[in-house]
This record gives structure tokens, C-alpha cells and sequence, in this order.
């Protein structure tokens, strides 16, 4: 099992931006399909983006295709999520994820979570 924990949130203006970092212990990366989602109260979790094991291929929410970037550093062990141009509705926690499924997009496909990291994007 591999052991999550992000970092990076905090609070930022529209049009902002913000990198969150998941640094992985127990296990590596490069052997994981790694993910990001956000949840904001009384919503179900949220898928944000997504970065395959093997090639390393990546995929996006169309709420945040163009603005965000999901990308993997084996080397410290850990997951980027690089957020440009952020918006209010952008205000969520964020948590990271390690699944085994190639193109997996459901919570209940990865088995790995941290606790979370709290985004704000004021007006």
C-alpha cells in the first residue's frame, strides 16, 4: 500500500494560481495510476485529473482541461497538479490517489488516498 500526502493549498485570488504536491511513501509511483479529485461539502467527489502508469498518459476533467496539469516526478516520488487561471468554483479539498486501473475516472478505482489538501479561490 502506498502512503499519500499533499500539499501546497491555501487560498488565492481568480485568476491565481497554485501547485499541489502528493509526496508517496511505501510504494512508487511510476507503478500507479495517480490521480487528483476534489470534494466540496455535500458533493460527491469530483474527478479532476489523472496520470496512467507505464507511458504516463493524461487525462482531464473538461471543467479544468486547459487550466490544470497533472504531471509525475518518480524520481522524489510524487504528483504534481500544477492549477493556472483558477475560479471561484475551483474551491475545493483536493485529495490524491493511487489506483492500480490504467484509465481509471471512479474514487471506488483507487484503493490509495491522502488526506487532502484545502483550495480556495477567491473573488
Amino acid at each position: 500500500q502506498v502512503q499519500l500526502v499533499e500539499s501546497g493549498g491555501g487560498l488565492v485570488q481568480a485568476g491565481g494560481s497554485l501547485r499541489l504536491s502528493c509526496a508517496a511513501s511505501g510504494r512508487t509511483v511510476s507503478s500507479y495510476t495517480m490521480a487528483w479529485f476534489r470534494q466540496t461539502p455535500g458533493k460527491e467527489r469530483e474527478f479532476v485529473a489523472r496520470s496512467s502508469w507505464g507511458g504516463g498518459s493524461t487525462y482531464y476533467a473538461d471543467s479544468v482541461k486547459g487550466r490544470f496539469t497533472i504531471s509525475r516526478d518518480n524520481a522524489r516520488n510524487t504528483v504534481y497538479l500544477q492549477m493556472n487561471s483558477l475560479k471561484p468554483e475551483d474551491t475545493a479539498h483536493y485529495y490524491c490517489a493511487a489506483g492500480r486501473h490504467l484509465y481509471a475516472l471512479d474514487p471506488a478505482d483507487f484503493g490509495s488516498w491522502g488526506q487532502g489538501t484545502q483550495v480556495t479561490v477567491s473573488l
